[in-house]
């Protein structure tokens, strides 16, 4: 079934108004019509299953049937600085990270990242990013559409990493040395509700300077297993990490 995010100020007790690219999508690629059925979510938590009542070009109107249950978000909430990359591969990150459980994305403008967001174009690209977060969290029956931040350079990423009691860098050196129990033991100290800051490295990696300045900031420095990740890989399997954790672990297993 169809799902859309629609700002929370279009829906009433009874009635949702979906206006915009959603209603001419609904409307023009959807082929929908009177009494079709569609999920509509508020991005505050809210999803509901709504039934058209009127299909228009630019304005489509639903009544609310019934709130759905359940929550697909994870149950921590990963907030990740990603070192800008090459290429489209921020695009793939923001989209597989959002399927992943991601709350929040931040480019940040390593030393060592190859691709710099110039003033003029940050913006569109800004656009870019949540639109392909938002529609990636309508495919994965997401409540929430991660946030995209605007970029930081690491003195913004520390400051901007102060309000966060955990907080941790995939640091290649860290996995190159051996040492893997960082990332298991900041899981293990954990619980459902509290918020994590995840840094990870564009191509090349973060330069020792940087991972020395996020450490004395209260960063801890983590391995992602005994493999080298490429830099649109990390965020992956990070985010998969944390869901088998707190998600899958502790289900009941069939004899």
């Amino acid at each position: 079934m169809q799902r859309y995010f629609v700002p929370s100020d279009q829906f009433d007790e009874k009635r949702v108004v979906i206006t915009g690219e959603d209603a001419r999508h609904i409307h023009k690629v959807m082929r929908m019509k009177p009494s079709d059925m569609i999920v509509c979510a508020n991005n505050k938590g809210d999803a509901y299953l709504c039934k058209i009542d009127l299909c228009e070009d630019g304005k489509v109107l639903a009544s609310i049937c019934e709130r759905l249950e359940g929550d697909p978000e994870l149950p921590i909430r990963v907030t990740i600085a990603q070192g800008i990359p090459k290429a489209d591969k921020f695009d793939t990150i923001v989209q597989k990270g959002t399927e992943c459980g991601a709350a929040e994305f931040i480019p940040f403008q390593a030393e060592r990242s190859v691709a710099i967001w110039k003033q003029d174009k940050k913006d569109k690209k800004r656009v870019r990013l949540e639109k392909i977060s938002k529609e990636a969290a309508e495919q994965s029956h997401r409540l929430c559409i991660p946030e995209v931040r605007d970029p930081m350079n690491v003195s913004q990423l520390i400051a901007f990493g102060e309000s966060f009691k955990n907080k941790m860098v995939a640091f290649e050196e860290t996995a190159k040395a051996g040492a893997q129990a960082g990332f298991p033991t900041l899981l293990n100290k954990m619980k459902e509700g509290d918020h994590l800051l995840a840094v990870i490295g564009p191509e090349g990696g973060l330069t020792s300077l940087e991972a020395e300045q996020l450490q004395e900031h209260g960063f801890i420095l983590c391995g992602l297993g005994p493999r080298i990740l490429r830099t649109e890989t990390a965020a992956l399997y990070l985010l998969s990490a944390i869901s088998y954790h707190f998600e899958l672990l502790h289900c009941e297993v069939d004899e």
